[in-house]
């Protein structure tokens, strides 16, 4: 085996005054790892350099940080690069062994150690297959196709050292891909702090409770919301939607992907912005306005002085706090307005819509029923 070390990236991107560096997918290192091991495999030199063509036409090369030949087969892997994205998968070994498959079979992959493998219906791979997702398929097809021409018949298997506990930093889990991680990516490249994978990760989210039948499925901010959700309405895991800061990423999804009833629920803070018109909840995205949820105060008959505690707290459990301790059902408030902004992002789908408002507590502060997103009492209250 020899090792060495991954090529510098060299595609920047501006972010905020940030220069940050651009990585590439798993996919695209499979592709890489795949097509070096296939050159192998049919009697050349491992490359020093091997070139993909991404699906934009780009055409990166990457560095081999292993490679080995047994009897009938050959076995490369790539080191990924992230770049300066927060991936879970940063740093690990992609690593592609490729054997002579049957004649006639074209080609054909298994999932090796800490790749995952499908059991639940919904995703984009029918139930048993490797969780290699469709464009790093194809990419994988078209780099051994520079070196074994376009009817080669080859089994490819992609395994990942150490794939199975990154997996469980994913929501691979959930959705019912179990071993190991997936092996991702449509542009072949990672954009920092896209936001992109975990968008993707809700849409498949929801695609597999369609495909399980649910009616009902819910989408929380973060952990203390999802737990206090389960509990409220005795829900299953494949029911639960961890949508994070991004409630529009949902929803919209949902405008063309309905189910029957959905449960948005979360923290005071983050539905607090969704009421004021917040479909990304993060906190770069901006601050919950302390100054309105006063002036909402006083519209729900709050007295002047309790509207000026609420304008200068600190935080917006804070200012719920205050409300509490007069007897002011704040909560209800901005349910409601957070059903509005959440029921306008559906565009009168027809679908059931509940806002759950709660504390870090996991306490129902606040609760919109149930309510058909077209209908007109409740979009207008």
């Amino acid at each position: 085996m020899t090792v060495a070390a991954g090529p510098v990236i060299e595609a920047i991107m501006d972010v905020e005054g940030k220069n940050l560096r651009r990585g590439w997918t798993t996919g695209t290192c499979a592709a890489a790892a795949s097509k070096a091991a296939c050159q192998a495999l049919l009697g050349g030199e491992f490359p020093g350099l091997v070139e993909v063509t991404l699906p934009g036409g780009q055409r990166p090369a990457f560095a081999l940080a292993m490679e080995e030949r047994e009897e009938g087969l050959a076995r490369a892997g790539v080191i990924k690069d992230a770049g300066d994205d927060p991936d879970v998968t940063h740093g690990a070994l992609i690593i592609s062994t490729v054997r002579k498959g049957r004649p006639g079979s074209g080609i054909t992959f298994r999932a090796g150690q800490g790749v995952g493998t499908i059991t639940r219906a919904g995703l984009p791979l029918p139930v048993g297959e490797p969780a290699i997702n469709p464009v790093p398929r194809k990419m994988i097809a078209a780099a051994i196709a520079e070196v074994a021409g376009p009817m080669a018949d080859l089994e490819v298997e992609i395994s990942v050292p150490g794939g199975e506990l990154l997996a469980e930093k994913t929501l691979n889990p959930r959705l019912g891909i179990l071993g190991g991680i997936s092996i991702l990516g449509t542009t072949g490249i990672v954009i920092p702090f896209s936001c992109a994978a975990w968008i993707h990760s809700i849409w498949r989210g929801i695609d597999v409770a369609r495909a399980a039948g649910l009616a009902h499925i819910a989408g929380s901010t973060g952990n203390t919301s999802e737990k206090a959700v389960t509990a409220y309405h005795g829900l299953r895991e494949i029911a639960l939607i961890d949508m994070g800061d991004f409630v529009g990423g949902m929803l919209k999804y949902l405008r063309s992907h309905p189910v029957e009833r959905v449960t948005i629920a979360g923290g005071v803070a983050k539905m607090t912005k969704l009421a004021q018109g917040m479909l990304d909840v993060h906190s770069k995205r901006g601050m919950a306005d302390l100054a309105a949820l006063a002036e909402l105060a006083k519209d729900a008959g709050a007295s002047g002085a309790l509207a000026a505690r609420i304008a200068a707290a600190n935080t917006v459990a804070g200012a719920f706090e205050e409300a509490e301790a007069e007897g002011l059902d704040l909560g209800a408030r901005v349910a409601r307005l957070a059903w509005r902004t959440a029921a306008k992002a559906l565009c009168h789908s027809g679908i059931a819509l509940e806002i759950l408002v709660f504390d870090r507590e996991g306490r129902l502060k606040g609760r919109t029923p149930f309510t058909p997103t077209d209908h007109s009492d409740a979009s207008s209250s």
